[in-house]
């Protein structure tokens, strides 16, 4: 939270570390946001273990010794805001591929974010009432495994939109999804594309896919994710219920 002291050159963290020899290059992908767009950035890395002073109020705690990676953007174009990321672990980082791994770690704390959400909002995880934390763990295991189905579901459809659908939806679920689309569609032989049945799973969920709408997110499809569940589950119920003939008699005679 506040920049420290290093023990031997008495200097700040982040204005010691900028000097030293940049341990190598990665690149990284930038995602689009309001007044940005998708970018590949390139990154100069240098890292370093560190011993920090404790605060001027505590000198009576102890040093830290920690690893400090800073990961600076070189070649940021006219007008772009350059990446700056400054890190502090106590994981080792012995190398540039150990600089690395903990950048590439950072880089999903968005994702991270988006699961916990998912979890929280779409799972309503939060507003469990179980009598002991014994049941509310095994509902958390389930309720991970969904958060992050959700998530996957949204990430790997604008990554691979091309894939078949079936990598992430059984037979019966696209075939109920593509049935509900509408009253036009009919259902076919191959299965849609992934990207074709996450919107039409987010459709139902109240996306619109307007032009300027770009893709659906996470909340659209757990609520979409909701209804189709709920339609499977009924034609599942009306295949397995038994078929009575239905036969209507009258002994009344008319005219």
């Amino acid at each position: 939270m506040r920049e420290r002291t290093l023990v031997e050159v008495h200097q700040r963290v982040w204005d010691w570390l900028p000097k030293q020899t940049v341990a190598g290059q990665v690149e990284v992908n930038v995602p689009a946001k309001p007044g940005r767009r998708a970018r590949v950035a390139r990154l100069a890395l240098r890292f370093a273990e560190v011993e920090l002073e404790p605060p001027t109020n505590k000198r009576k705690l102890d040093r830290i010794k920690v690893w400090a990676v800073l990961a600076q953007e070189v070649g940021a174009g006219k007008g772009v805001e350059p990446i700056s990321w400054q890190l502090l672990t106590t994981l080792p980082v012995t190398g540039f591929e150990g600089a690395v791994e903990k950048l590439r770690w950072y880089a999903q704390r968005f994702q991270i974010e988006v699961f916990h959400r998912t979890l929280k909002s779409g799972c309503r995880m939060e507003t469990r009432q179980l009598r002991n934390s014994t049941r509310l763990a095994a509902c958390l295991a389930v309720d991970l495994v969904v958060a992050w189905r959700l998530v996957h579901l949204t990430k790997l459809g604008r990554e691979a939109p091309e894939l078949p659908c079936t990598a992430c939806l059984e037979e019966v679920q696209w075939r109920v999804l593509v049935a509900a689309a509408g009253p036009e569609s009919t259902a076919p032989e191959q299965p849609p594309t992934l990207q074709q049945a996450v919107r039409m799973v987010a459709g139902l969920g109240g996306f619109l896919g307007r032009k300027g709408d770009g893709q659906p997110g996470v909340q659209c499809l757990w609520r979409g994710w909701q209804r189709l569940e709920d339609m499977v589950a009924g034609w599942q119920l009306a295949r397995a219920a038994p078929k009575h003939r239905s036969t209507v008699s009258s002994d009344r005679r008319y005219g």
